[in-house]
């Protein structure tokens, strides 16, 4: 289009056209009237070219502009125009036919514009009807969900309920495993009241009736179900837990007052304390398993019935814990502390102070032991690389040092598996400090003892006298 536009300006046709009208307008009155309509039949033909350029370039332009570009332009100017100045001659037959080209070219623009209207129409209807039947899913899917989320709140009630009977079902539980527990010591109790116990049995000839009351002994021994077993093993372990988180608490801290009357620095107590706690673990350990002895030699001659003789024992040592020698494992708990070089020498106290704390100590591991597994605790040295899971720090501890200088409460073990924590300080440099320390104590061992003459202190005799020798083979009562 631009280069037919381009064409028609350079060829100068219109301004030739404008020429030959002036030219024609001041010679009108000279010519004959042959000239005159020759010159206005030249003017035509030239003005029907440039018209018929025109033309071209209109059709190049509606082209360009679209199928329904210039459409109302055409409708309202060009074929208004065209109706009224050209008449039906031969020379205005091209525009006729581009008129007419027009006409055809709009009536089918108007007839796609309708049926693009009308697909579109039927596109929103559709749309519009998915749009409802998406509405209405939606809605039924709303619906559903309430009725799930009721439903879901309704099993949580459900599930609070039954939790609420499980737990009361384990406090009955216990409630029967500590009256069972209790009706075997009283049974027990009562069985030693009325006849002799194992060791003068053994001691003797046994007479048919005595052969009588250690069937009866068995029978009160063995438990009426495994389940009583269970329970009753369940709650002698949650008491005996009881016991040692208590002695942590308070026991230990009733140790630490009575030692700071004589001991001013507190890593001696704590020391002293922790040495205290894995001596008694260590005796009482020792004790079981000779008490264990005596007993299995005691039963083993009379043994009868169906059940295995480990188990009759343990039902015995566990019946019979009151027949343990607590005192005798105190004796030597203080004499084990005497010789330790961290906390013997120089001699401020005499370990007897502390030994209701001991012996509370000395029972607790007496008694962990008839666990099925049995309690211990855990093994602890000075300079070790200090464990999060088996300890918790101090709070004078040194947050960030990676070794133990000391411990103050040993962890208690079930199976290689820590149940509770233990306690210790932690500081830099802990390694070093402890191997002086050892070396200090050590050195002073050879030194004469050395009284304190503090009047202010307890007349508690600081000497080191030895406790006296235990007896292993001591009969059971």
């Amino acid at each position: 289009m631009a280069d037919s536009l381009r064409r028609l300006v350079n060829n100068e046709s219109c301004r030739t056209l404008q020429d030959k009208l002036e030219n024609w307008y001041k010679d009108y009155y000279m010519n004959s009237c042959d000239q005159n309509l020759n010159c206005c039949c030249e003017i035509i033909e030239m003005n029907s070219r440039i018209q018929g350029q025109l033309f071209t370039i209109l059709s190049l332009t509606a082209q360009e502009g679209g199928h329904y570009a210039g459409v109302e332009t055409i409708k309202s100017r060009l074929l208004p125009w065209l109706g009224t100045c050209f008449s039906n001659s031969s020379i205005a037959k091209p525009i006729e036919n581009n008129i007419n080209l027009l006409q055809v070219e709009s009536l089918e623009k108007d007839r796609q514009l309708r049926e693009l209207s009308a697909s579109r129409e039927r596109e929103i209807q559709q749309l519009d009807s998915e749009l409802n039947s998406t509405r209405v899913q939606l809605s039924m899917v709303q619906q559903e969900l309430k009725s799930l989320q009721a439903q879901e709140e309704s099993r949580q009630r459900s599930l609070d309920m039954l939790t609420d009977y499980e737990r009361q079902l384990r406090t009955l539980k216990d409630e029967i495993a500590v009256l069972s527990a209790e009706k075997s010591v009283l049974q027990s109790r009562l069985s030693r009241s009325r006849s002799p116990s194992p060791v003068s049995q053994h001691s003797r000839s046994c007479s048919p009736m005595q052969k009588e009351l250690q069937k009866e002994l068995h029978k009160e021994l063995v438990p009426s179900s495994p389940l009583v077993s269970r329970l009753s093993s369940v709650s002698r372990k949650a008491n005996l837990l009881a016991r040692f988180s208590d002695a942590y608490a308070q026991g230990r801290l009733e140790a630490q007052t009575l030692l700071k009357r004589f001991i001013d620095k507190m890593e001696t107590v704590q020391r002293i304390i922790y040495i205290a706690t894995v001596e008694s673990f260590h005796v009482a350990k020792m004790a079981f398993r000779h008490f264990k002895i005596r007993v299995r030699k005691t039963l083993s001659p009379t043994h009868i019935g169906s059940e295995e003789l480990e188990d009759a024992v343990m039902d015995y040592v566990i019946c019979h814990l009151d027949l343990y020698d607590v005192q005798c494992s105190v004796n030597d708990v203080i004499r084990a502390m005497n010789v330790n070089p961290k906390i013997s020498f120089p001699p401020e106290v005499d370990f007897i102070v502390i030994n209701s704390f001991i012996k509370e100590i000395c029972c607790i591991a007496f008694a962990m032991q008839t666990l099925d597994p049995p309690l211990d605790i855990a093994f602890g040295a000075d300079g070790e690389i200090f464990n999060d899971c088996k300890y918790r720090r101090s709070c004078d501890s040194d947050f960030t040092a990676p070794l133990v200088f000391y411990h103050v409460w040993p962890a208690l073990m079930e199976n290689e598996i820590v149940i509770m924590k233990g306690e210790a300080v932690t500081k830099r440099g802990a390694f070093w400090s402890s191997v002086r320390n050892v070396n200090r104590s050590r050195s002073r061992s050879l030194s004469p003892v050395h009284h304190h003459g503090c009047s202010g202190k307890s007349g508690v005799s600081r000497s080191r006298s030895p406790s006296p020798p235990r007896n292993i083979n001591t009969s059971l009562p």
